[in-house]
């Protein structure tokens, strides 16, 4: 039997593209195999001349690999994973290696790297970004795992990631158990927030500013050729130039208004609540598409409201502005997904890499874009850089941007078109700018209804206020409440 050094498993759309991405580089062969054979002689019948080694059963499958076995699963995230996960353990030995490449969340993937670890296997959770097409020409990668498994994974991984502008494979060994999946979640937190901001500068830019569809995919095409140019940006100009076949109107007028969502948003949200991260521009995001699968509710309210704003007058500048606030609330919107990776990682006990994890978004992955380049950049100067907002280019460019950035949130919110992640974005610069915020009389509310106590700017300490009695202030021990 031809011995491959490496193995896919599920060969639905994402799983037979990484099979052929793997098999068309040069120093793999690759065996493939899935539950129902027909896809598998789909693959073979499709694209034999690739070298593939099928495999009608499991125990075929695993016989065909050379040791240490290496095989990458792509099948539906939960009960399917174990359970194919739980095929392969039963027949691997030690030091073999099983890779997870689905959008798994990451506290399964330290659960089963700890389970397998224990068995003496090797479990890699790996976050691939890039869809589809991404999956056939190059994604970007985001393993994590043990060094041993790294060794082996690296090269393979290395040969078939998407190649940066710079020349550099989109891939690199994030950290170990559910490092990988925990920044892949990030990634798609911030894809949602990315996807969001852009929505929002469309709706602006076409009900406050008037512009017409096509006029709408040019404004994206001189953005895509600018500091916004980006994956997101390109394929929201090839949407909006998309006319219906059959009604002649714009897609995007067809296109009915309710967003639909896979998990991983919301994962990144309540995750970050529980590590104490506020990414309200990516809670912002996953909010609005919530609202938006709310038909009955949204038009209970149209049918209460007696009037709506009308539109003001904007300059012929606004679409500047837009540009302004769009690139501003971008840099918060990541600026939060990397202060959630920190906070992953401390928590966890993961080696996390900024500027790596930065490098390994240049290219193939959903929120590539060239300011990629300049967090990069912002790393490498100061790797203990306390936010993004606080690097010299982004603080440059938030400031330079902040007069057009508030005048977009308050014409949207004068003209009644929904701006969340706009208005959260430029909240949370205001936040964290401001000299002093009204958390004080929350802490007095708080000491006053469950004696929470409060700490004083003037003197050290930890102190409680006797409300109910003469209010008389004395020193205390912190409230574990």
């Amino acid at each position: 039997m031809t011995s491959a050094n490496i193995g896919v498993v599920g060969l639905a759309v994402m799983g037979s593209n990484l099979a052929r991405n793997l098999a068309s580089r040069e120093g793999n062969t690759v065996a493939v195999y899935n539950r129902t054979y027909a896809r598998t002689q789909q693959l073979l019948e499709e694209h034999g001349d690739l070298g593939f080694v099928g495999s009608e059963s499991i125990d075929d499958f695993v016989a065909s690999l050379s040791k240490p076995r290496t095989a990458i699963i792509m099948v539906q995230a939960g009960a399917g994973t174990d359970a194919v996960i739980e095929q392969l353990a039963e027949r691997f030995e030690p030091g073999d290696i099983i890779v997870d490449g689905g959008n798994a969340n990451f506290h399964d993937t330290i659960r089963r790297e700890r389970e397998l670890r224990e068995r003496g296997l090797n479990f890699v959770g790996t976050g691939i970004s890039g869809g589809e097409e991404g999956a056939l020409r190059g994604p970007s990668i985001m393993p994590g795992g043990s060094a041993e498994a790294w060794e082996t994974l690296g090269p393979i991984l290395r040969s078939i990631a998407a190649v940066a502008p710079d020349g550099e494979p989109c891939v690199t060994h994030v950290g170990t158990d559910g490092a990988g999946h925990f920044v892949k979640m990030v990634h798609n937190g911030i894809e949602y927030a990315d996807m969001q901001l852009i929505a929002e500068a469309y709706d602006l830019l076409r009900r406050v500013g008037g512009l017409s569809v096509p006029d709408l995919v040019e404004v994206f095409r001189s953005w895509n050729e600018g500091d916004l140019e980006s994956y997101l940006i390109e394929i929201s100009a090839e949407v909006l130039s998309q006319t219906d076949a059959e009604t002649g109107k714009p897609l995007v007028d067809v296109i009915l208004d309710e967003a639909g969502s896979k998990g991983t948003g919301v994962w990144t949200v309540q995750n970050a609540v529980a590590l104490g991260i506020p990414v309200s521009g990516i809670g912002e995001a996953v909010f609005a598409r919530a609202v938006s699968s709310k038909p009955e509710q949204r038009a209970a309210v149209r049918k209460t409201v007696r009037e709506r704003p009308s539109t003001p007058d904007v300059p012929d500048t606004f679409a500047d502005d837009v540009r302004a606030a769009l690139y501003a609330s971008k840099v918060v919107a990541y600026a939060q997904g990397f202060d959630l990776i920190v906070a992953g990682a401390r928590e966890f006990g993961w080696d996390i890499d900024l500027g790596a994890i930065a490098k390994i978004w240049r290219a193939g992955c959903i929120i590539r874009a060239r300011f990629l380049n300049r967090i990069v950049d912002a790393y490498a100067n100061e790797p203990g850089l306390a936010s993004l907002l606080a690097d010299p280019y982004f603080a440059d460019a938030v400031a330079s941007g902040q007069e057009a950035w508030r005048r977009v949130v308050a014409t949207a919110a004068t003209a009644g078109v929904p701006a969340p992640g706009f208005a959260s974005a430029l909240a949370y610069f205001d936040s964290l700018a401001s000299d002093r915020l009204p958390a004080s009389l929350i802490q007095g509310q708080r000491d006053f209804f469950g004696a929470h106590t409060y700490r004083r700017v003037d003197k050290d300490g930890v102190f409680h206020t006797l409300w109910s009695d003469d209010r008389r202030e004395i020193e205390t021990e912190p409230s574990t409440h």
